[in-house]
This record gives structure tokens, sequence and C-alpha cells, in this order.
């Protein structure tokens, strides 16, 4: 084995009268360059995984059939996993230093966190689907509200249009409120920096723990009961915008202050006041980011019941008029099928949840079909526009430098070719009539040419 010299960089056993010809260059540049793998699997990888995996169960089995009087399901496969983690952590140390041993066992960790939340969120899909396919393969579910329908009576009758109807228009006219507002107070506060900015930064957080039973009570007392209109889908809009406002502010707020300060400050350079450096700078290369943070306000609001409830009351028949009557939606549906004991009306509770998921999928869908490019990238439409707008500021510039204007003329026009002589006369030039000064010396005054 030849060992290398780490502070001459050549062989213990090499000889040491090289000849200073580049002879120790060519004896370094023959050793292996090996460069150390940072990542992917490995034969002795996969092998300490394993063997700590089957180790760790052996040991849970170990001390909960033999050793100690422990049981439980939870704690035995707690037991496996930290007895998995000490015992693949050693096997790791075998081979690689303390750094690659830490940072194998966070891999592990983060693997297994991933792995559990897609997990529950699988499991809590599925479980929904499954209980909702007695309702979801009937058509009427979809096109039918539940009018004449009762809770004795099957699927084949009743459906879910009028909730279906009624959170669509709850949630529009929630991101009609909400998305204009949040944005602007997001610029207000990254942007402006007025006086009142900490203050409103301030209310903002703090609403945004306001639970939603007190802002559903807040819009009943001075929509319903101040001003004595009548609950409407209208109503339960303004309480969901309020639920939405802050998460929509506070997450463009944290968007807006990821672009770069030399992005504003170049278009200010350019002379662009501030509000056209916002709406073509700021908010094009945040636009992705804004999307999630509109997406982030829209799962709040489109899952609220008690607001909804308060503001808007139930009704079982169709209401497409958002500032008259009664009006349901999807999550007010669930909680008034569920509770029923009857198993036709369970069905439709979970069926209506899917349905639920199914929107907030869709929503999520066209929001980042919006605002999923980054900045710089543009589709088809956006492209064909700017190519339109570039050729027409090339035609302007073509006429702009016509013979009939001197915007861009640099030369002598004919007009000055007429005006002025050969001489440079009509340029303060001296002509041919008069002489031209000397540099540093004056001119020779008329007594000197008498004598």
């Amino acid at each position: 084995m030849t060992v290398v010299d780490l502070e001459k960089n050549v062989p213990h056993d090499a000889p040491r009268d090289v000849p200073a010809d580049g002879t120790a260059n060519d004896i370094v540049a023959e050793l292996p360059d090996t460069p150390r793998r940072i990542g992917g699997l490995t034969r002795s990888g996969v092998l300490s995984l394993l063997g700590a995996a089957a180790s760790g169960l052996c040991t849970a089995v170990l001390l909960f059939g033999e050793l100690a009087p422990f049981s439980g399901a939870l704690g035995f496969f707690v037991t496996a996993y930290l007895s998995f983690l000490g015992i693949y952590a050693v096997l790791t140390g075998l081979e690689e230093d303390g750094q690659a041993v830490r940072d194998r066992v966070m891999t592990i960790v983060l693997w297994t966190a991933g792995g559990l939340m897609f997990c529950a969120l699988t499991m809590v899909v599925g479980f929904t689907a499954w209980r909702g396919r007695e309702a979801l393969p009937h058509g009427n579910f979809f096109t039918q509200d539940m009018q004449a329908a009762g809770p004795l009576d099957p699927l084949t009758h009743g459906g879910i249009a009028h909730a279906m109807l009624g959170t669509l228009i709850m949630i529009t006219i929630a991101l009609a409120i909400t998305v204009p507002l949040g944005l602007a107070c997001a610029v207000y506060l990254n942007q402006i920096r007025g006086r009142f900015s900490r203050f409103v930064r301030t209310i903002v957080e703090a609403m945004t723990a306001l639970p939603s039973i007190v802002a559903g009570l807040m819009v009943y007392a001075v929509w319903i009961l101040g001003l004595g209109m009548q609950k409407s889908g209208l109503a339960a809009g303004f309480a969901i915008s309020v639920m939405m406002l802050p998460i929509v502010i506070r997450a463009a707020d944290v968007v807006l202050r990821l672009v770069p300060g030399t992005l504003t400050e170049a278009s200010e350079a350019l002379g662009a006041p501030r509000w056209r450096t916002v709406w073509h700078v700021v908010l094009p290369t945040a636009r992705s980011g804004l999307a999630t943070a509109v997406i982030l306000g829209t799962a709040r609001g489109i899952g609220e019941t008690s607001p909804v409830l308060l503001t808007a009351g139930f009704t079982a028949a169709l209401n497409a008029d958002p500032t008259q009557g009664p009006m349901v939606s999807l999550p007010l549906a669930v909680f008034n099928f569920v509770k029923s004991p009857e198993p036709t009306m369970i069905a439709r509770g979970f069926g209506s949840a899917a349905v639920l998921m199914a929107l907030v999928l869709v929503l999520f869908a066209i929001a980042r079909v919006i605002g999923g490019r980054g900045p710089g990238h543009q589709n088809k439409r956006q492209a064909k526009r700017a190519a339109r707008a570039s050729r027409r500021d090339a035609q302007r510039f073509a006429e702009l430098r016509t013979p009939g204007l001197e915007l861009f003329e640099t030369g002598p026009s004919a007009a000055d070719d007429e005006t002025n002589p050969p001489g440079g006369a009509g340029n303060c030039a001296p002509g041919h009539d008069e002489p031209a000064p000397n540099d540093g010396e004056e001119p020779p005054s008329p007594a000197g040419d008498a004598h």
C-alpha cells in the first residue's frame, strides 16, 4: 500500500533524490484521484441500513416479549425505531467520520418524517373517498339538492348541488375581497413602510390566531344585527374573508421580502416611479409566491363551518342569489349529514367531503397554473404581446430617424450646408477672409502693420 505524505504530496516509498525536471509532478499525477461520494446508495450503506432495521426490530421483540414488561403497539414501534437509529449510527461510524454519521442519521429521520406525513395524508383522503363511495357514483348527487329528499330516502334521491354552488359563491366573494386588500397591505408593509406599518403588522399577526367563531360573531353583530341585513351568502363571504385576510397578508409579506433589492434599485435608477416599480418589477418577480399565499388563504377559508352557520344559516334548497336568503356550504353540509344516524346521510356526508377535497385540489391547480411560472418566463400569449410591443418600438424609433426629424442626427444637415459656408462661418469658426487666432499669442495690432 502506498502512503502519501500530505505535506509534500508524494509517496513515502518514492525515491527522495528526484530530479528537478518535473518527475515529481509526474509521480503525483499518476496517483488515482478518487473524490469522496456524498450522495447515492452504496453496498455498505444498504447493508448497514438493513442490518440496523433487523437489529432494531429484534431488540424491540426481545424487550417487549422477554426482558421487560412492556406492552402496546405504539411503544413497540417507537422502541424499534430508536434502536434502529442507534444501531445504524454505530454501524455507519465503523467506516465514516462523525460528520458523515450525523448526516446519515438526520437523512433517515427526515425521510421518516416525510413518509409519516404522506401516509397520514393518504389515509385521510383514502378513508374519506372509501366511506363516500356509495354516494359518489350517482349522478343526482351532483345535480340535485336536498329539498325533496329526507333522511330515509335512498341515495338515488337528493344531492349536494346547493352546497357546491354556495361554496363557490362564498369563496369567490371572499377572494374578491381578500386578494386585492391582502396584496395591497403586503406591499404597504414591505415597499412603502409608512408610519403605521409596525402597528399594522402587529394587528395582522394577532388576527392570524383569531378563532373562526369570533369572525362569524363580528360579522353577525355588525352586518345582521347592526345594519339589519338578513343572513345570506354575502355575509358568509365577509366572514370568510376576515379569516383569509391575515393569512394572505403574512404569506405575501414574507414572499415580497425575498425579492432582491437590486431589482427595485435598478428600476428606480432608470427613473421609474415607485408604483410602476411595484407593478412591473416586484409583483411579477414574486408571482409564484403570491399564488402560494392565496392558496394558503383559500385553504383556510374554504373549510370554515361556524362563520357560515352564523351568517348564512342553513337551507336544503338551491339558492344562487348571495344577497337574499340563507345559503349553505359544503363543510356545513358535511357537518349536518354526518351527525345523522342514518347510513345514507352519513354516506352523503363523506361524499360531500370527497367533493370538497376535489374542489380544493382544482382551485389549487388553477392557482399554480396562474402563478407557477417564475420571473422572466412567459406563456405564448405574453410572448406574442411582447413581440408586438417590440415591433411597435422598432417602428417608432425608425420614424424618429427620418430626415425630417433631427432627434438622432449627429452630422450637419442639408439646411446647415446651405446656411453655413464651407469655412464654417455658421459654426463660429474662422472663414477664408479672416485669419485664425494664434494660440498663446496676441494678434498683431494695426499700428504694427502700418510701420
